[in-house]
């Protein structure tokens, strides 16, 4: 349960900070609301690479926290049960985790990106059915200029229409009208009639007299532009682990090509493959001093999942850049993390009252006893 629950909370918050931007992009683009949940649902599986392994962790943290806090732990070792044994539940989890990890990071995660950068060309071409903005001139085929006054019943009814139409030969149409609103036809996809009730018409031309017309109800036909096809695949982070296989160490793509495809590849299996030592991490870290209740552990845990995930971004970018080799710059930091979490593990379950962080302790523990003595001599002085 503690795993299900950070993982439901890490990915819920990354979701909600990204909505708020979502919703902000939707308005100024005048795209429908609907829109903004779609693209959160082709956000989920690049929330999901991240909010995986840091639930693995805080889930078998806190657990082992737990049982250490309440002395059930001591009690289990004073019976024979080592951290080896008592880990080997967490691992069947583990291996179950990085399997559905490497579903998401290897082929969820590209097509979903996908879908995300389709979705927003689509919203910026209107081909989402962006609507008319309130209050703002739109512009239509460099042909025709419409502004609204307010929108009713969700768009379908307009109220205060003005329209400048231009032709080709240099007449133009000065049209306002009460009310009005766009009209489909069947036969014609690519045009749109927007029928206006009780209003009037400015014509005029270089030379001539301006005519003003009266109306009750009038049909202007609109042509749509044209709308671009978005994109095929072809962007690194949005191959699958076959393609990135193929088209990295075959001979039919450029050398940038192969080497943005190596570091995709070395990115996303270094950053599964950490998650094999994540249950030895949260073990070191769960259990505090004796006599203590610190929850530092769990706070360094987060920073070193975190500072892990962003130097595999880093390596990535600088690997597809071509600036080094995407082996030595994704499995450096593995190695080097998997040996401080090797170490940190030995001395917790191997090292007689052994601490991995305990300079850490004693250095919070300090900080915390001067905080309160100056918190203490404030009081005492007010």
């Amino acid at each position: 349960m503690p795993m299900l629950a950070v993982f439901v909370i890490a990915a819920s918050l990354l979701v909600l900070d990204k909505m708020l931007k979502l919703f902000d992009f939707v308005a100024s683009e005048g795209g429908p609301i609907s829109v903004v949940f779609q693209m959160l649902a082709g956000m989920l599986p690049e929330y999901a690479s991240v909010a995986i392994p840091l639930g693995l962790m805080l889930g078998v943290l806190l657990a082992f926290r737990k049982l250490a806090t309440s002395s059930e732990l001591d009690v289990m070792r004073a019976v024979g049960l080592g951290y080896n044994r008592l880990l080997r539940v967490p691992y069947l989890i583990t291996g179950v985790l990085m399997a559905l990890n490497l579903l998401v990071v290897g082929y969820l995660q590209p097509l979903s990106r996908y879908y995300y950068e389709q979705l927003q060309f689509e919203l910026r071409s209107g081909a989402l059915g962006a609507s008319i903005k309130v209050g703002e001139f739109t512009t239509l085929k460099d042909r025709m200029a419409l502004r609204i006054e307010r929108s009713q019943d969700e768009g379908r009814k307009l109220v205060g229409i003005f329209a400048r139409i231009a032709s080709g030969k240099g007449q133009v149409l000065s049209i306002s009208a009460r009310e009005g609103q766009f009209m489909a036809l069947k036969d014609n996809p690519d045009t749109i009639i927007l029928r206006l009730v009780d209003g009037q018409i400015l014509q005029g031309a270089p030379g001539q007299t301006t005519r003003v017309l009266t109306f009750s109800r009038h049909d202007v036909p609109i042509d749509l532009p044209a709308i671009e096809k978005f994109r095929q695949r072809g962007k690194d982070r949005e191959y699958v682990l076959p393609e990135l296989l193929r088209i990295g160490w075959g001979d039919g793509a450029s050398e940038s090509v192969r080497m943005a495809s190596q570091a995709s590849l070395n990115y996303r299996m270094a950053e599964v493959a950490m998650m094999i030592f994540l249950p030895l991490l949260a073990v070191a870290l769960a259990v505090p001093p004796k006599r203590s209740t610190s929850s530092l552990g769990v706070f360094v845990s987060i920073v070193m999942v975190t500072v892990y995930h962003k130097l595999c971004e880093y390596g990535q970018g600088v690997a597809a850049a071509g600036r080094a080799n995407p082996l030595l710059i994704q499995w450096g930091p593995f190695v080097v993390f998997a040996v401080i979490i090797l170490w940190m593990y030995w001395r917790i379950a191997y090292v007689p009252g052994g601490q991995p962080i305990g300079a850490l302790e004693r250095f919070a523990e300090n900080i915390g006893k001067r905080l309160r003595a100056l918190l203490g001599r404030r009081k005492s002085m007010a």
